[in-house]
């Protein structure tokens, strides 16, 4: 797991927890932030992936 997957991983579970913690107080503003966080995890998560991607190729072009 690369850097990338890490983040997205941390900023998902932070997302998730800011908007469970919103969603029973009524705070749409801690929800909103939740549904960003989680959003800028997945975003981390895909930039990860394409890392990979990218890895990978580079990997079967030098064999």
């Amino acid at each position: 797991m690369d850097r990338e997957h890490v983040k997205g991983v941390a900023d998902k579970a932070k997302g998730a927890i800011k908007e469970g913690a919103g969603k029973p107080t009524g705070d749409k503003s801690m929800e909103a932030e939740g549904k960003m966080d989680k959003a800028k995890g997945s975003a981390h998560n895909v930039a990860g992936d394409v890392k990979d991607g990218l890895r990978d190729a580079a990997d079967a072009a030098k064999k």
